[in-house]
C-alpha cells in the first residue's frame, strides 16, 4: 500500500490541504497549477465574477479540453469522462463548502 501524503496547495490565493498517494504527488501538483492558471485566466477576462463561478468555468474549460483531446485521438470513453467530471464537481463542492463555513 502506498503512503498517503498531505499537501498544502494554493488555488486563487486560497489554501487547501489535499491527500494523495506519494507517487501521484507530481501529477496532483501539476493539476493544481493548471487549475490555478485557468482560474486566473478566467478572472483576468473580466466576464465572470465570483470564485465559485470562476471554478465552475475553469472545470468546464478543462473538461472540454480533455474531451477534445480524447475525441481527436479516437480514445473516447464518455463513461470515464462523466465519472471524472462528477469527481471534479464533488471536489469543487467540498472545497466551496469549506470556504462557506469560514464566512
Amino acid at each position: 500500500m502506498s503512503e498517503i501524503k498531505q499537501l498544502d496547495v494554493s488555488i486563487m490565493g486560497r489554501e487547501f490541504r489535499l491527500a494523495c498517494p506519494a507517487e501521484e504527488e507530481p501529477a496532483l501538483l501539476q493539476a493544481v497549477q493548471m487549475l490555478d492558471e485557468k482560474m486566473h485566466e478566467i478572472r483576468a477576462g473580466g466576464k465572470v465574477v465570483g470564485l465559485e463561478k470562476i471554478a465552475i468555468m475553469a472545470a468546464l474549460n478543462i473538461a472540454h479540453e480533455l474531451l477534445h483531446v480524447r475525441v481527436g485521438s479516437g480514445d473516447f470513453d464518455i463513461g470515464t469522462i462523466q465519472r471524472k467530471i462528477h469527481s471534479m464537481n464533488e471536489t469543487i463542492d467540498a472545497a466551496l463548502q469549506e470556504q462557506r463555513a469560514l464566512f
